[in-house]
Parts: C-alpha cells; structure tokens; sequence
C-alpha cells in the first residue's frame, strides 16, 4: 500500500468511525468505563438537605458560615489495545478479514478514548510483542495507531497472548483498561494470564470469529491451510458428518471460553466478520454501565 491509499484508507477510517463514536458509543463508553475515583472540584454555600459529612470545616470555621466540598468524578483514564496480529487473523470469508475488524473495533475505541480525553495505547501481538505504542492523548496519537495497525507485517504468524498480558503487566503501573482483540486461538493458558491482570487492571475481551469457521461450506473435497502452523488437511465438505462434527467442535471450544470467560469476571463480546460490530459492542458498554 502506497502513502496516498493508506492516508486515504486511514481518512475513510476516521469519517466512519469517529462519527459512530459520536452519534452511538460516546454516552455509553462514558458510563461503561468509569475513572479512578471521586476528586475534590471546589467549595459552595451549605444548602438545605446538604449532607453533613460533605461540610468543609476548615473553610466553615475560615468565614463563620457552612460550606459543603463538590466532588467530581476522576475521570482520565489509560486504555490498552492489545490486538492479535498472528496468522489467524487473517482469515475472512465474506466482506472482511479478521484483521479488517480488529482494525475497526480499534478505531473505534481509540476515539472513544480520546473524545473523553482518555490516554489510549497499543500492543501487537503473534506468539511475541510485536510493538508497543505507548498511552497517549490526542487525534494524532489515535492516528498513529491505526496507521501503525494498517501498515505492520508481524514477523511470525503463531500466537501466544501471555507474551502480550506480561508484557502489559509490566509497562502500565497504573490501573487501566484493556481490550484483548483477538479470536483467542492460542493453544497457550491465555485465561490464566487474562486473571492475572484482572487483579489490577480492568480486563475486556473481544472475540472474532467468522462464519466459515463453525460452518463449513458444501464444497467437495478441500484443502484446509492453518495459517499459523503451516499444517494442511484435505476436508470432504460434502459430508453432513464431517460438517456436522466441525460444528460441534467449534460450538465446544466456544462454550468452555464464554463459560471461562465468566467465571474469572472478564466482560466480554463475540463480533463475527460478516455481522455489525455496533451491536454486540454497544450491548458491552450498557451491561457494563449498568
């Protein structure tokens, strides 16, 4: 991709996505993601029905009448994108790929971040840190990171999630929030590592998935590629059995994650490639404000 189309790709992106930041998520992300805590903002006359443990007795005692303290909500926060970039992700069978949602989905919180003056960050991962973005604040920041997500050839294709959380454990001393984007095909303990930072850090997982991984199409005899491992398999589509057992084994591996994704307290939302990502993250953001 040359400078002009990804400048072009990257404005496209920016139209479509921060105007959903305004018009669907900016209220929600707001409530879903709260800040730190309670600040102290200012002072103002005692009223009627004021609670009393709210007066300030220094300022009262200071100019013999009853002053309250106001308190607002602390509300900057940092937010870490920790995306899969591994071989999977590369895989689509309608209008997009993985990788082409992720994108999205991160845009999309990105400016959501940053339209509440939030600090937003990034981690990429395979089955190692590929890059790290720091959290900063600010359109160009957010700019930086789609571009860096649009433009970037990971250096290997497996996947290890574990790398990434560590990682993130390691650099972001304070609380934030991070999204884990990925289909969470990783053959590596990732939920242990997933609880781990959840002791300290506000974890959210989003899965991808896409139609043609739980449904096999009616196609005769065919290659299957894994991108990760190079492996190829010779599938009959044609059989009901076989596409039936592919089914279930995917509904399996889906059940135990969603089953292990709540019992260890992580939020999460499952966005395929052929469907709108609105609505499942929307959904998200109102359990959590909830």
């Amino acid at each position: 991709m040359n400078t002009s189309d990804l400048l072009r790709k990257i404005q496209r992106l920016e139209i479509k996505t921060k105007g959903l930041t305004r018009q669907v998520f900016s209220g929600e992300y707001h409530s879903a993601f709260k800040g730190r805590g309670m600040a102290f903002s200012e002072v103002r006359d005692y009223h009627i029905g004021d609670e009393v443990r709210t007066i300030d007795w220094n300022v009262t005692a200071r100019f013999n009448a009853p002053f309250v303290k106001i308190f607002e909500e602390e509300r900057e926060l940092s937010v870490m994108l920790i995306i899969d970039i591994s071989g999977s992700e590369e895989f689509g069978t309608i209008e997009k790929t993985k990788k082409d949602l992720a994108l999205e989905i991160a845009a999309v919180l990105a400016f959501s971040a940053i339209s509440n003056n939030d600090k937003v960050g990034a981690i990429f991962v395979s089955d190692h840190v590929e890059k790290y973005i720091a959290p900063d604040k600010g359109r160009k920041h957010a700019l930086i990171i789609l571009r860096e997500l649009i433009e970037y050839k990971p250096k290997s294709k497996g996947t290890n999630l574990n790398e990434a959380l560590k990682f993130f454990r390691n650099t972001q001393k304070k609380r934030s929030i991070s999204f884990v984007i990925s289909d969470f095909i990783d053959s590596n303990d990732f939920m242990e590592g997933l609880k781990v930072s959840k002791k300290k850090h506000d974890m959210v997982a989003i899965r991808l998935n896409d139609k043609a991984e739980f449904e096999l199409p009616k196609m005769g005899l065919v290659q299957l590629f894994n991108a990760e491992t190079g492996v190829k398999t010779w599938v009959d589509t044609n059989s009901e059995s076989v596409r039936q057992r592919y089914m279930d084994d995917f509904k399996k591996a889906e059940n135990r994650l969603f089953h292990d994704f709540k019992k260890s307290g992580i939020d999460f939302a499952s966005i395929s490639t052929q469907d709108n990502f609105i609505q499942p993250l929307m959904k998200l953001f109102q359990q959590r404000g909830r």
